[in-house]
């Protein structure tokens, strides 16, 4: 009796140890959601995250050598914000932010606001990337066909990988009315790579995941070149990842929020209705306003 009795007070004596919770599951719609929040930005409404990319642009036209016109320095700061549920669909969130991206001489890193096309002779005036806002629709735990919202994501040795090809092509913002017929239209592929640890990823403690990214654009000539109808296009490969705030980013991409950008210091308002922006329809503002007064070529700044 008395060895049971020791025994069963060493039983209570023993410290409780807490199961872990739940890993978040891919399958889960839900779980989803919360994993994507986390690539994205937090699982928290209203906390600010900044993504730094670092890269270069080049030219491919056809019957000629690739040229490398420029390194580029860029940045997207955000949030999200939980949206309402809507039926049966679950929990929703949408992402709000706004991106600058600048392009530099590929020899000496400096800002470079003109630029001497080698193909026209013409000095151009650069017009740097400030699309704001840049929002995603809201997305939510099951889709409108009833399906669980699928991250696309491949887990391997540890980390977790997520592809996704964007295909762009829908009428461009600085060509005329009659498209369907002439051509013209916007066509471009945006291709997001991130990567990412699993346990951070599928912890449900956890409110972020330091995400690393890596970007490619396939694109048309950017308007301010005046390429007109050149055969031709552009390039874009950066990689980068999230960083500790705008004093994470690079001098240079800190310099210009201080001087030319301060309003990209912090994301939109997380209730922000606006168009998104890029950089056609904010190029095309800028022309229709130059030209309403008069004026002639956009200033570098690209405001």
């Amino acid at each position: 009796m008395l060895k049971m009795l020791l025994a069963a007070a060493v039983v209570m004596a023993a410290p409780v140890v807490a199961q872990p919770k739940k890993m978040l599951s891919f399958e889960d719609g839900a779980d989803s959601i919360a994993m994507f929040r986390k690539v994205q930005c937090s699982t928290q409404d209203g906390v600010q995250a900044v993504y730094h990319w670092s890269g270069r642009v080049w030219s491919r036209v056809p019957g000629e050598p690739d040229r490398l016109l420029w390194r580029v320095e860029g940045m997207n700061i955000r949030h999200c914000v939980t949206t309402p549920a809507i039926d049966k669909r679950g929990p929703g969130m949408r992402l709000i932010s706004r991106e600058l991206m600048f392009y530099l001489d590929p020899k000496t890193g400096e800002v470079v606001d003109k630029w001497t096309n080698p193909w026209t002779g013409k000095v151009n005036e650069m017009f740097h990337v400030a699309n704001d806002p840049v929002n995603q629709r809201p997305m939510y735990a099951v889709n409108a066909e009833g399906r669980p919202f699928s991250l696309n994501a491949r887990a391997e040795n540890g980390r977790v990988f997520l592809a996704s090809e964007i295909p762009l092509f829908y009428k461009n913002p600085l060509a005329g009315d009659y498209q369907d017929y002439v051509g013209n239209h916007y066509h471009a592929m945006e291709i997001f790579d991130f990567n990412m640890d699993e346990k951070e990823l599928r912890d449900p403690r956890t409110t972020t995941s330091n995400a690393a990214i890596a970007w490619v654009r396939v694109s048309d000539w950017l308007p301010f070149m005046e390429m007109g109808s050149r055969a031709g296009g552009l390039i874009f490969n950066a990689t980068g990842q999230k960083v500790d705030g705008i004093k994470g980013l690079p001098a240079v991409v800190q310099k210009m929020i201080a001087e030319r950008y301060p309003a990209y210091a912090s994301p939109p308002p997380l209730d922000d209705a606006r168009p998104n922006a890029t950089t056609w329809t904010e190029y095309k503002k800028l022309l229709d306003s130059r030209r309403a007064n008069g004026a002639g070529a956009p200033p570098a700044k690209g405001e």
